[in-house]
């Protein structure tokens, strides 16, 4: 997460980045940013906060490679989960089927099964793995239960 990605778009590249996604809350212009990335060769994809409605990628889906929808507000290392979240993104899978769509933030053990139900198909897990004291562990754990519940 940062302000003004097309500042860190050739420095991420240079460090071996094959995708970028990035905020769709940090620029003004994403469809530059989305022209910026592809021409270093990288795939781009779009996040979006959880107040932001999904029509606002409408008219770049065709330029994306993938969607992460935030489920918390950013900034804050184990923040809240926001379960609207998931109703927008159970209406972004329906409308849009093929493209990747991912989700970030308070993703823990309790609520990873009806994230998994939703269709997702990258779910993006910090403190439930790394701020436990066996991260390998909750790590399977999680992917357990994930699975279990993928559609």
């Amino acid at each position: 997460m940062v302000l003004h990605p097309e500042d860190c778009l050739g420095n991420f590249k240079q460090a071996g980045a094959q995708k970028i996604i990035f905020h769709y809350e940090a620029t003004p212009s994403p469809d530059q940013i989305i022209r910026q990335i592809r021409e270093l060769g990288m795939e781009a994809g779009l996040a979006i906060n959880p107040e932001t409605p999904t029509d606002v990628m409408t008219p770049l889906l065709n330029q994306l490679d993938s969607v992460l929808f935030l489920s918390v507000n950013p900034g804050f290392y184990g923040a809240k989960f926001i379960p609207e979240v998931l109703d927008k993104i159970v209406a972004f899978r329906k409308a849009h089927p093929t493209i990747e769509t991912g989700i970030d933030g308070g993703i823990k053990e309790g609520n990873i099964a009806e994230i998994a139900r939703t269709g997702v198909n990258v779910i993006c897990i910090g403190s439930a793995i790394f701020q436990q004291p066996d991260p390998g562990e909750s790590y399977r754990r999680l992917t357990a239960l994930a699975e279990v519940n993928t559609p």
